[in-house]
């Protein structure tokens, strides 16, 4: 999913920030409504989640996101979505280099 199509997904997309706590309110800050569950706790955070509901999961640059998507999709999930490029994307810094 491009930056530029989240608002597409509608309100019920949960926001997913599967960064560290550091990350989520660093320079890159984080998406409006996003909520922060740490890769390291989302198979214990997502145990209570609906399986049909639909997600976008965002972390700094895509990578950990897709891990989180795959895991959830292990998981059951059948509705997600994985921001490319993450918040380095969103910010418009295609380099890597804002922390």
């Amino acid at each position: 999913m491009p930056p530029e199509r989240i608002d597409a997904l509608g309100a019920e997309v949960r926001h997913i920030d599967v960064r560290e706590p550091e990350e989520f309110h660093g320079p890159l800050g984080h998406l409006p409504r996003a909520e922060l569950v740490p890769l390291e706790t989302l198979e214990s955070a997502c145990a209570s989640w609906a399986r049909e509901a639909p997600l976008l999961l965002i972390c700094r640059s895509g990578k950990r996101s897709a891990r989180a998507a795959r895991a959830l999709a292990e998981r059951g999930f059948l509705r997600l979505y994985n921001l490319q490029g993450g918040m380095l994307a969103v910010r418009g810094d295609s380099t890597g280099t804002a922390r």
